[in-house]
């Protein structure tokens, strides 16, 4: 390879739902040096709120259609998702039709951006690309457990290895302390700050109340810990302190909430306002902002609401304690609704604690640096692709 030579550089991802990783990779797209790398995205499939995001001078090579483009007939789109699941299949299988006749696959180094594509590029027919693994998830989360051990197996496979969180890498080799663990690095994620800024100030949401408002961002799934945030919720009203939630985000517990709301009679109170493109005016205009999860990696959700100086709750999770300094700059607690709720209260009654909090949120950007993250993932890409 000569000096003057771009680097091929191949992202592999699923989809382009609204997400963390998503916004991870995004951000590598918009930011890495277009003068010392080609960059390519390669989508299993082309769906997801955020697949019209994507830069216009980035190549976008899909191997099947997204369900926003699907027939409206139930039949065919029946047939479709059917006919599309076959054909990832015959991908997965014998990954050099995807390869040579969809990706035209002659990447120097191949990056898959998370656990989900790791057999994706390690199957991958071009063996002579380098191989960057790319881990968000902590490896103890029983949901994920099912995987753990294909995720084992392939982590040593990787000729790099970066990890989302500085805990997410800490939990992995307390675990497992025996993997075979390639050369690594810790890199987080980056945050566009000025446009974030911007975003928060595009709309002034009318919360429709006089009394406190949470506001709660992310995926409606069982490990986000929607239901057990509804149940404090339910029970401060009991107990007289009037406050409202709004939980902005879209997923397979919506039904469940609603229903459980329903019977809790907090439908009025618990706002459930669907996937925005645009939550920023919600989480900047809010008094709180709550995150319940059960586990994260590290959540680019949290960096956004520090850059907006909302005093935050959050659970003592994957890489949040690497933001929040509990009681300084936010409130870290366990997963248990006795303990959201406890700290609820304490921010409903508590001025002089949200007051100091604060006044410490004013300082927050100084701890995200973007460019160091971007000069750390430049600096991998370029080392490997020399070897």
């Amino acid at each position: 390879m000569t000096n003057t030579k771009k680097i091929n550089v191949l992202f592999r991802h699923r989809s382009m739902e609204m997400g963390g990783v998503e916004k991870v990779l995004l951000s590598m797209l918009n930011n890495l040096d277009k003068d010392k790398f080609d960059l390519h995205l390669a989508l299993n499939l082309f769906q997801g709120e955020l697949r019209n995001e994507i830069p216009e001078n980035i190549p976008v090579k899909i191997l099947a259609g997204g369900k926003e483009d699907f027939p409206k007939n139930k039949l065919l789109n029946k047939a479709a998702f059917i006919a599309r699941g076959f054909k990832l299949l015959l991908f997965r299988k014998f990954p050099w039709l995807a390869d040579n006749f969809i990706l035209h696959n002659d990447a120097d180094v191949e990056i898959a951006t998370g656990y989900t594509m790791f057999s994706d590029v390690l199957n991958s027919s071009n063996k002579n690309s380098k191989k960057i693994g790319w881990f968000h998830s902590d490896i103890t989360f029983p949901k994920l457990q099912p995987a753990v051990p294909l995720i084992l197996k392939q982590i040593p496979q990787f000729d790099y290895f970066i990890f989302g969180s500085q805990q997410t890498k800490d939990i992995l080799l307390e675990t497992y302390p025996h993997i075979a663990l390639q050369e690594n690095q810790v890199i987080l994620n980056a945050i566009p700050i000025e446009e974030l800024k911007q975003k928060a100030a595009e709309f002034m949401p009318d919360f429709e109340t006089e009394h406190p408002v949470f506001v709660t961002v992310g995926r409606l799934h069982s490990r986000k810990g929607h239901h057990k945030l509804m149940e404090a919720h339910a029970k401060l009203l009991a107990k007289g302190f009037p406050h409202k939630i709004f939980v902005i985000g879209d997923g397979e517990e919506n039904q469940n909430l609603e229903q459980m709301a329903q019977r809790l009679g907090v439908q009025d109170s618990f706002k459930m306002l669907g996937l925005l493109l645009n939550p920023y005016p919600y989480v900047k205009n809010a008094d709180f902002f709550i995150m319940p999860s059960e586990s994260e990696g590290w959540p680019l959700i949290i960096a956004d609401t520090l850059i907006l100086q909302k005093p935050i709750i959050a659970t003592d999770v994957g890489g949040i304690p690497e933001m929040i300094d509990h009681k300084r700059n936010g409130y870290l607690i366990r997963y248990s609704t006795d303990e959201i709720e406890a700290a609820m209260k304490t921010f409903l009654t508590d001025k002089n604690l949200v007051a100091e909090i604060q006044e410490n949120l004013k300082d927050s950007e100084k701890q995200f640096d973007n460019q160091k993250i971007f000069d750390a993932v430049e600096e991998i890409i370029l080392k490997l692709a020399k070897k």
